[in-house]
């Protein structure tokens, strides 16, 4: 008689799929995001995630696919490692960047601006005015619960809020799509942390975003170049790289430092 049987083990690490999370899923102005830190801060702000995600490993799955024919068992094997793309908000180090923002006072919002369908490298990129628009709903939601917001983090969403007064202050972290002219226009104290290689914005880009603010003393701007680090860098490092680690970590402490000093 012949009988097929198999068995399947998964085994993987939590800290593979995501770190542990000191915060929860909830909705703000009509979008999914992840907040995080104490409700009674009534210094809020909003990441706004980099458009680009990265790939995590999820099961690193052990098949085995066993064959039994006449008491004879032949044993058929494959290690199958399944990987998902991780944008938007679900990116598991910027919700830990923002588990550590929350850490210094601030509640940390990070809107899913996406919508649940989050961009994936070859596809269409995402419009930044719907993104502007969402922001701006819940910073309104976030302004009416407990008081004013800043807004910080990555992309052309961060600097088009930073043109008007719904915020107080900005970071860009590694942006895109953002030009000298947008830097023109801007209005609310900006600090601007570039990547060494970075194809979205290279150096010499940046150093004209410091050009620019340094021909407008109403607006107080800062920008710094991290030498050796790739787009991303921020929340795209892998914890065992000590400096990588080092860089990210670095980033976080001027990001926070500049809303310190601009939010209250």
């Amino acid at each position: 008689p012949f009988s097929l049987g198999y068995w399947v083990c998964f085994s993987f690490s939590v800290h593979q799929i995501s770190e542990i999370m000191s915060g929860s899923v909830t909705e703000i102005g009509g979008l999914r995001a992840y907040a995080t830190g104490s409700s009674d801060s009534s210094l809020s702000l909003l990441l706004a995630s980099d458009v680009l995600g990265t790939h995590k490993p999820i099961f690193p799955t052990s098949f085995v696919l066993l064959f039994s024919w006449n008491g004879y068992f032949i044993d058929f094997s494959s290690l199958i490692a399944h990987h998902f793309f991780v944008a938007g908000y679900e990116t598991p180090n910027l919700r830990k960047l923002a588990d550590k923002v929350a850490a210094a006072g601030f509640y940390v919002v990070v809107p899913d601006f996406f919508h649940g369908d989050p961009y994936v490298p070859g596809s269409e990129m995402p419009v930044s005015e719907k993104g502007v628009e969402d922001a701006k709903q819940v910073i309104a939601a976030l302004r009416s619960s407990r008081g004013m917001s800043a807004v910080g983090a990555a992309g052309k969403v961060v600097v088009e809020l930073a043109k008007s007064d719904v915020i107080q202050a900005a970071v860009l972290l590694h942006p895109s799509q953002v030009t000298v002219d947008d830097i023109k226009d801007v209005k609310k104290p900006i600090a601007v942390l570039g990547a060494e290689i970075d194809k979205f914005s290279p150096p010499e880009l940046l150093r004209q975003f410091e050009q620019v603010l340094s021909t407008k003393p109403e607006v107080e701007g800062y920008v710094k170049i991290f030498g050796g680090v790739a787009h991303g860098w921020t929340t795209k490092y892998k914890d065992e790289d000590e400096a990588s680690v080092r860089n990210a970590e670095e980033a976080r402490q001027n990001m926070l430092d500049w809303f310190i000093k601009f939010v209250n």
